[in-house]
């Protein structure tokens, strides 16, 4: 059986900051309580015998230190190896501004179109055909040997989200899951009898 474990990058704002839409243009580090999260992130890897034979994480500093973080707390000195497939989306005019501000120019239906079914508001530079495609081929991949492996991602909420289409049923998984992946949280996949199945989906260690 193959293991994909998908995980969110921890925080990057402090309690009291004012968070922004971070997404690829923004490259912003952990603050404290995001490295707290990546260890929580490794401490449950060791814990539940899902130690990662093999790393990716985007480019960005979030996802790396994440990775980075995590695979130490687990107890591995596993590279980490950066995939442009795994970087953020591009929020377009949107990059970096405060939640209120995305609000007033897109409107609320147009974020919860996105939270709940993965639909790109106007101006936001994705293309969800493309995303889908990476994680296919990338799930493809990993499996091809099928060699027991347990592959650990660590990527953005704006990818990871698209994530369940390798079940082949993502409409199936939306209404059963909220598709949107919490800071810090983690989805476990697993490839058995030919198909991808979600076993944990946004996971809070």
């Amino acid at each position: 059986m193959t293991v994909l474990i998908i995980a969110r990058h921890g925080n990057t704002f402090s309690t009291g900051e004012t968070p922004t839409r971070v997404g690829a243009r923004t490259d912003l580090p952990l603050v404290e309580t995001g490295k707290q999260q990546a260890r929580a992130i490794g401490k449950y890897l060791k814990e539940n015998s899902l130690i990662p034979d093999v790393v990716y994480a985007s480019h960005l500093q979030r996802t790396l230190q994440t990775a980075q973080i995590a695979i130490e707390e687990s107890g591995i000195k596993n590279p980490v190896f950066p995939l442009d497939i795994f970087n953020e989306i591009d929020y377009g005019p949107d990059e970096n501004q405060r939640e209120d501000t995305v609000l007033a120019r897109i409107g609320a239906q147009a974020i919860k179109d996105w939270d709940e079914h993965a639909i790109v508001p106007p101006g936001w530079l994705v293309q969800p055909e493309s995303i889908v495609q990476n994680w296919l081929n990338f799930a493809d991949h990993i499996r091809a040997h099928d060699d027991n492996e347990t592959i650990l991602v660590v990527t953005s909420n704006g990818i990871a989200r698209f994530a369940p289409y390798i079940t082949g049923d993502f409409e199936g998984f939306r209404a059963a899951h909220k598709i949107k992946l919490s800071t810090g949280a983690l989805a476990i996949f697993d490839y058995r009898d030919g198909a991808w199945s979600c076993r944990e989906w946004n996971l809070r260690p």
